[in-house]
């Protein structure tokens, strides 16, 4: 279910208010909380960011162990035929990981857009910055510091911007998340208590999610 269109006002990077923009309720005013869905789109992108390169070596890949430790009968002790088997110290692993895990997990798009809908939804009533545009006209670090300030995002952000100019300028910018429009995610969201989006990107968000 969602709430009637919700009206946000559009500043410039100066902090200045230049308009309002109208948010599709269908993609900001999903009041359904939707946990399962939500809990399932963050499993499924931190499972699948995972790259499975732990190894541990077994019995026939650890250096050494050639010669039998002891004669088999006489000593008193239990047989050994390697000082490298997985019961000795130093000795390969039974069951450790080779390198070849898979730790892939799905999620079907429409269960997803639910996902991102309901957590959109969630930042429109708090956090939701929409600008005129994410543009800067030259890399500068101090510069786009200023700007978050102006429409006043602390903390933790998520900017949307495609901007060769923002990409370079946010680089070393603390708590700073930066994602194009069509590689937002619901942990990117969920992570930023802020999300600083365009207009323009708005628009092409909404027409994906519908």
């Amino acid at each position: 279910m969602a709430e009637k269109q919700i009206t946000l006002p559009v500043v410039n990077l100066a902090g200045e208010k230049v308009g309002t923009i109208d948010l599709e309720s269908s993609v900001f005013g999903v009041t359904e909380k939707n946990e399962q869905a939500v809990h399932d789109a963050i499993v499924t992108q931190q499972a699948n960011a995972r790259q499975a390169t732990a190894k541990t070596k077994k019995r026939h890949e650890v250096r050494g162990g050639g010669k039998k430790p002891w004669r088999q009968k006489g000593t008193g002790r239990a047989r050994a035929g390697s000082s490298r088997s997985p019961l000795w110290v130093g000795g390969g692993k039974i069951f450790g990981p080779d390198g070849n895990q898979n730790y892939d997990v799905s999620q079907n798009k429409k269960t997803h857009a639910i996902a991102l809908r309901t957590v959109l939804s969630q930042r429109a009533l708090q956090g939701l910055i929409v600008v005129d545009a994410v543009k800067l006209g030259k890399v500068s670090t101090k510069e786009f510091v200023k700007v978050l300030a102006a429409i006043k995002a602390e903390g933790k952000t998520l900017v949307i911007s495609s901007d060769p100019m923002v990409l370079k300028s946010a680089r070393n910018v603390k708590g700073l998340t930066l994602r194009a429009v069509k590689n937002i995610s619901v942990y990117d969201v969920l992570n930023s208590p802020n999300l600083v989006i365009g207009k323009d990107d708005v628009v092409t968000l909404e027409g994906g999610l519908k």
